[in-house]
Order: C-alpha cells, then structure tokens, then sequence
C-alpha cells in the first residue's frame, strides 16, 4: 500500500475570525493533525492559511475552518491549491 502523498492548500476565512484566538485556535488543530504550513491575520480582516500534509488530513482541516473557534462566525472560506512545503511545523505569521 503507498502512502498518503502530501499536497497542500492555501485558504483565506471570512467572518467574524479575527480578536476570536483562530490564529492560535488554527495552530492547535493544524498540529493535532500532524499539518505544517502558517495562519496569519490580514489587514482585510481574513484569516489566511496555507496546510500541508495528507489530503485526508487537509479535507479535516477546512472542515474545522468552516466553523473555527466558538467566538468565530465564519461566513466564507475560499481555497485555491499551493505549491508543497518543506515546512517541519505549523507557525503563526504576522499580520500583512
């Protein structure tokens, strides 16, 4: 049996998903998952995220960003592919 081949996905989340901890929220999930990648608020007010790891575990990831933390309302999440990463971790970025 193979296994799983590693992609990844950039994602922006709308909503009420800033001040709501989904950065830190997002982090926990991404590790607990075994992602690697970055989250990182954007002066627009989006949350924007780039995962990586096994598609099982991507597809998991945007579900759990549909809903995000309790104190999120999430009205959008949009993806588009991304290029994999060489990452070993999933970090927290600065805002941009």
């Amino acid at each position: 049996m193979n296994a799983p081949q590693n992609k990844a996905v950039r994602v922006f989340i709308r909503g009420r998903v800033q001040g709501v901890w989904f950065r830190a929220w997002t982090k926990e999930q991404a590790d607990q998952l075994g992602l690697t990648g970055w989250v990182r608020n954007r002066r627009d007010g989006r949350v924007e995220a780039l995962f990586a790891g096994p598609e099982d575990k991507l597809g998991l990831m945007l579900e759990l960003c549909r809903s995000g933390p309790p104190a999120a309302l999430v009205s959008a999440v949009k993806t588009e592919p991304a290029k994999g990463m060489a990452a070993k971790r999933f970090d927290i970025k600065s805002t941009v």
